[in-house]
């Protein structure tokens, strides 16, 4: 049986925001956490889903609830249908960077760049995790999901999951509820076996963040190391001896944006395509061809802009805090809105608002938030 506790949220969360559940039920097992969640759902309480507590961020009232902590554990390997690749089928609750580090040791690539980031497996399909160009959505072949409608387990291929930047149809976005209520209790990767040999890197972000050059080989194990550096340095790797460390990574999300509003940004704002422009592939029924071809029409791709930059250059510096608040900017990156020492979930929200409000000011644009929002508003 699912073992039945109860603590504050805030200790479970990297925030370290959130009043105490009116109660708690720890799944070790697949079997508990689908038992778990069905009583839930039958009750009709209100409830909850906990994995590593990185990307939530809790009021500070009591939740007068139930959550469920998925706490399953363990990677499978299996063949996949495509020659040189490999699938791991990975429990939902696994951490995810011990996930990266067991990929990288089998010399298994697709997930290295994405080291570093904290919270557990079955999250990372929720919001499409990525990082220095790489998503979960390049390497996801599908997911175990159990459905509050049916209470039915179910596969589902990744395609049907709605994967975009930072979103899916599983995630609870700001001010709205998600297309589909489901829990993953399972994720399945497909990753292309590398080995531990030295390549070339594909991508700019990724080659860009790690300072090579388009012909310069590296191995896994290197990318990985890299990466942790740039993320430690940035504060962006939980670490218990620094404070910047207590948050839910990038408050904010990266601007998805038309091309002519990016236009409208100073050109220093980094920004990189959401999509390639491709050629369009006309189709004309022969019945109706009558031997003239329009010319072809191009649509501009969305850009991505930084909104690390632009909150520092609407005034916002790295370390900013309102006056007598607890909560303020990580030291290391203008994106973290970190804990500096039991602040408050209001103390937190109220920086969150001075930020959209300076960015919305100075660059004519709404950032929104990243983490999900529970109990709480901006």
């Amino acid at each position: 049986m699912p073992e039945v506790t109860s603590v504050p949220l805030a200790r479970l969360t990297t925030l370290r925001t959130g009043g105490l559940p009116a109660r708690m039920i720890d799944a070790f097992t697949t079997a508990e956490l689908v038992d778990a969640l069905r009583e839930v759902w039958a009750s009709g309480d209100q409830w909850l889903v906990l994995g590593g507590g990185s990307n939530l961020f809790v009021g500070d009232e009591p939740f007068d609830g139930t959550v469920v902590r998925v706490l399953t554990n363990g990677i499978e390997r299996m063949p996949s249908p495509v020659p040189g690749r490999v699938r791991l089928k990975v429990q939902a609750g696994h951490d995810w960077d011990a996930l990266v580090a067991f990929a990288v040791a089998e010399g298994l690539g697709g997930v290295e760049a994405m080291s570093g980031i904290p919270g557990t497996v079955g999250a990372a399909p929720v919001q499409n995790i990525g990082a220095y160009g790489q998503e979960i959505v390049q390497t996801l072949s599908e997911v175990e999901l159990l459905d509050e409608s049916t209470g039915e387990v179910s596969t589902v291929p990744a395609a049907e999951l709605g994967l975009g930047f930072r979103t899916s149809v599983l995630k609870h976005h700001y001010g709205s509820a998600p297309a589909r209520r489901a829990v993953i209790l399972s994720v399945t990767l497909d990753l292309p076996e590398i080995g531990q040999g030295a390549r070339r890197i594909a991508g700019d972000q990724l080659r860009t963040a790690l300072r090579l050059g388009p012909d310069d080989e590296v191995t896994l194990a290197w990318v990985r190391d890299r990466i942790l550096e740039t993320r430690r340095a940035k504060g962006m790797v939980l670490d218990a001896d620094d404070p910047d460390t207590y948050s839910a990574g990038s408050f904010f999300q990266n601007a998805v944006v038309s091309a002519s509003f990016a236009r409208t940004l100073p050109e220093a704002c980094p920004r990189w395509p959401v999509h390639p422009d491709l050629d369009p592939v006309l189709v004309i029924p022969l019945a109706n061809f009558d031997g003239y071809v329009p010319p072809p029409t191009t649509v501009e791709s969305d850009v991505k802009v930084s909104a690390g930059w632009l909150i520092e250059h609407a005034g916002v510096r790295k370390g900013f805090k309102l006056p007598r608040s607890r909560a303020g900017l990580s030291t290391k990156h203008a994106l973290a809105l970190t804990n500096r020492g039991q602040a408050t979930a209001a103390e937190l929200a109220e920086l969150a608002r001075f930020i959209q409000g300076r960015v919305q000011s100075e660059f004519g644009l709404i950032l929104q938030p990243e983490p999900v929002l529970v109990n709480v508003e901006l």
